[in-house]
């Protein structure tokens, strides 16, 4: 079940897209939300209510994933955001809808790929300080987005908990100076604050994309939480990148939220600081005004840890694309592009754990009284993110997830 708490984020300015069931709809299906009232549309398209939209194939939405939605033209996707808005401003079709507390969501799109960037240059130097006191960037950060290839099996819907896993790292405990490898469950448990990018209509192999023309191809927005056990993730990244450290899970929002709704609050980016392959130039308002927050539960407490603007990435949505389809690889409905955390320049701002503690060197107090090097056994994280701020009517609501022990030896 959801909680009802943020129907401000969902007005009709929004109509994001997700996928629920309930006890009065058993099978998982294609629904979009206003405020508190979850619409199941597969029982709009049956009465007849987007009878005029030329393209949209009948039994769309009776689907368990957006995929088949996601991938239909820009032009089909904003009839039924236009009709979804005239209908709705009247009055809620009768029967088919629910309260949000009734339903269950469940994973937005079928992933068949995830891959995870770093957009991040004030995370980049915020973590080169904490790790190497030193805050130098990538040779190539400027040039390109820097990604890796995550695991798309195991990105979870919000909700999901999230096992401590088990790996290899350094006893940092041993007296000597060369530490031993050890196996055993992870030691320093991380969040990571992202945007998630999904890919709507595909790029077939060798066929290539412009940035400036990947809007197209991205079907919608949803918070990432790339967790992190930071010590795996140190030990297995030379000389190769992030494997077990990563691939244990990542959780998402289960709302979609649409390009479209997102149009009105666009904002420029920064600005390149190298000259740019041509397929990598973006346009002028390449970023939007997101404001992004991180909270940490124990118990009753809850400690906002981090707010920070999507707006301060150094890569775009619309460049990741491209980049990944610059060496002829293809895209396919329902991929998943994360843009790496989302911190900016000041305390206050840093996307994870890595970061705000100076990679464990620094705890942090909670409000119940209690201090974090990284995270516990218990500990629940909440993301959440508004677009253009309080009162726009456009939000992602919450991503939230219980880390839980790990799984015995």
């Amino acid at each position: 079940m959801t909680s009802p708490e943020y129907q401000s984020h969902f007005s009709i300015a929004n109509l994001p897209f997700g996928v629920a069931s309930s006890e009065r709809h058993p099978s998982a299906q294609c629904v979009t939300r206003l405020e508190n009232n979850v619409i199941f549309l597969v029982e709009l398209q049956r009465a007849g209510v987007f009878a005029k939209i030329s393209g949209l194939p009948d039994g769309i939405f009776d689907k368990p994933s957006l995929n088949e939605y996601a991938a239909l033209p820009k032009i089909t996707q904003r009839s039924v955001r236009t009709v979804l808005q005239e209908v709705l401003a009247k009055s809620l079709p009768v029967g088919f809808t629910e309260d949000i507390s009734v339903v269950s969501l469940h994973l937005p799109v079928s992933v068949g790929g995830f891959t995870d960037f770093s957009c991040s240059v004030h995370h980049v130097r915020n973590s080169g300080r904490a790790i190497l006191n030193h805050e130098s960037t990538p040779p190539a950060f400027f040039n390109f987005p820097i990604g890796y290839n995550g695991r798309a099996s195991t990105i979870y819907v919000s909700g999901t908990p999230i096992n401590r896993p088990l790996g290899h790292f350094y006893d940092l405990t041993a007296p000597a100076e060369k530490k031993p490898i050890v196996y055993g469950p992870s030691q320093a448990m991380d969040y990571e604050l992202e945007i998630g990018v999904i890919i709507g209509k595909g790029v077939s192999r060798l066929q290539r994309l412009n940035a400036k023309e990947a809007d197209d191809h991205i079907f919608g927005l949803v918070i990432l939480n790339d967790w992190s056990a930071r010590d795996i993730q140190g030990c297995e990244m030379v000389p190769l990148g992030p494997l077990n450290g990563k691939a244990f899970g990542t959780s998402i929002s289960p709302w979609v939220v649409t390009l479209d709704a997102l149009e009105p609050f666009r904002v420029p980016g920064p600005k390149p600081e190298a000259v740019l392959a041509s397929h990598l130039e973006d346009v002028a308002t390449s970023s939007y005004a997101i404001d992004m927050k991180v909270e940490v539960l124990v118990g009753k407490h809850v400690t906002t840890v981090s707010e920070s603007k999507a707006q301060d990435l150094h890569w775009s949505g619309r460049q990741m694309a491209a980049h990944l389809a610059s060496t002829g690889a293809d895209l396919q409905t329902g991929d998943i592009l994360g843009t790496g955390t989302v911190s900016g320049p000041a305390s206050g701002s840093y996307g994870c754990l890595l970061e705000i503690t100076k990679a464990g060197k620094e705890p942090i107090t909670l409000a119940d009284g209690s201090k974090r090097h990284y995270l516990l056994d218990g500990d629940v994280v909440r993301m959440t993110s508004i677009v253009g701020g309080v009162g726009s009517g456009v939000g992602f609501g919450e991503c939230v997830g219980e880390l839980q022990s790990a799984l015995k030896l």
